[in-house]
């Protein structure tokens, strides 16, 4: 028995919602020896699925506690290859439920790596009668604190190579994001969160985007959408108005638990930026832009909410030098991140931007809303240093077509059984709305 204890067994666990499964399989590593419990990072567990409820540091706090776990030890990648060669454990132990499906390749890596190194893998049988699915998705329907979505996009930001973010100008917008998933392998892809966008919301009431819809009545919106989903939303505060009153705003982003506010460097009546120099766009001073930051700054409660500054300079036809010199004093002022903005189709002029801006900023975070240059993918957005990528209008965009098209149908065809293929079942959307049961 004393022989047994001497050993190391590890056990990978993610931890973010605990069941008598992983405790079993917790008590029953603890027999064969000491068991060192290799907990998820953020980044490893974000790089397949999505973002844990809890940070690493409450996982890890939760995973200590429990009887039987000798240490915990960050696993920072989603294979166990690494912390094997790295901890070279006497045994590992798992579930017996990774035999089949995108798992089984990495099974297989961890006997090969297990047996190059003398140990054993010891296999659990699955706990039938729990599944985390299911877990997960009963935690999620109970909702969010805004204190938990507001954390959630800077801890986005630092797990994943580019976080990605669509937009929503009402709660159906904001289910769809929440909930669509696409497998990729032993990967699911999904939106990290969500983009509250002027122009969308302005446009959905039938209004121009030039500032028309005033803070009150977003937040109507908002607040339908903050209801019904978990996931981060960064707030489209177009110039921020006047810089008395960007602190008040400040405050009731913070307030209902949004992530982030992005404002934009420009003066006057507001005019769409893909407008580009078809329109008059009048950039605010450095000095004027600064001091909005500053005091948005100052205004928020917590260091979690986010102030990004959007710089308009190549929307107006100024070089990248121009937008590289106001960038460097948005972050002087204090802004959490910087959003560069271009009409250009090319995308060279942001490439530029940004690999300039990494070599002296190389922690600030940088977003990008790529609608013009929308040819470029995501991976290429990350190797010029970028954080964010936001898709800033396509669920409006794709809706108006359809719309349209089904309306059509039925003023041609003087009935609706022709726009059937064009709309989904009754049955199914009562499927989609929680509650609708």
């Amino acid at each position: 028995m004393n022989e047994a204890k001497t050993k190391t067994v590890y056990l990978g666990m993610i931890a973010d919602i605990m069941h008598p499964g992983l405790t079993r399989i917790i008590s029953e590593g603890a027999k064969h020896g000491e068991l060192v419990v290799g907990l998820f990072t953020d980044r490893a567990v974000a790089s397949r699925k999505r973002l844990p409820f809890l940070s690493y540091e409450q996982r890890r706090e939760v995973v200590e506690s429990i009887k039987g776990v000798s240490r915990v030890v960050p696993q920072d990648e989603w294979s166990y290859i690494p912390n094997i060669l790295k901890f070279r454990p006497d045994c590992l132990i798992h579930g017996d439920d990774w035999k089949n499906g995108a798992a089984a390749e990495m099974r297989q890596k961890v006997f090969d790596t297990m047996a190059e190194i003398g140990g054993e893998v010891i296999e659990v049988p699955y706990t039938h009668g729990i599944n985390s699915s299911g877990l997960f998705n009963e935690v999620k329907a109970l909702g969010t604190t805004p204190e938990v979505r507001m954390k959630m996009l800077r801890r986005l930001i630092e797990a994943k190579p580019i976080v990605r973010i669509m937009e929503a100008h009402d709660g159906l917008c904001g289910l769809i994001i929440e909930n669509l998933e696409v497998e990729k392998g032993e990967r699911v892809e999904a939106f990290d969160g969500m983009w509250s966008s002027s122009l969308t919301d302005s446009t959905s009431k039938g209004k121009p985007d030039i500032e028309a819809v005033d803070l009150t009545t977003r937040l109507q919106d908002l607040n339908n959408i903050l209801e019904c989903t978990t996931k981060p939303i960064i707030f489209d505060g177009d110039t921020g108005g006047k810089t008395e009153h960007f602190a008040f705003t400040v405050r009731t982003l913070e307030r209902h638990g949004v992530s982030a506010v992005i404002i934009e460097d420009k003066t006057g009546l507001k005019k769409n930026s893909l407008f580009g120099t078809d329109a008059v766009q009048t950039q605010d001073s450095i000095e004027n832009f600064c001091n909005k930051i500053k005091t948005g700054k100052e205004a928020q409660i917590t260091e979690d909410f986010m102030i990004i500054a959007r710089i308009e300079s190549l929307i107006a036809g100024k070089s990248v030098l121009d937008a590289l010199q106001r960038a460097d004093a948005y972050v002087e002022a204090g802004a959490d991140g910087i959003m560069i903005h271009s009409k250009d189709k090319s995308g060279d002029d942001i490439r530029e931007f940004c690999l300039a801006f990494r070599e002296k900023h190389r922690k600030v975070p940088l977003v990008v809303v790529p609608t013009t240059y929308n040819h470029i993918y995501e991976e290429e957005l990350a190797g010029w240093g970028i954080n964010v990528v936001i898709y800033a209008n396509h669920m409006l965009r794709a809706a108006y077509p359809a719309m349209k098209a089904a309306a059509t149908s039925i003023l041609e065809n003087e009935r609706s059984l022709e726009a059937n293929p064009l709309c989904m079942p009754i049955k199914e959307i009562l499927e989609l709305i929680p509650g609708t049961k």
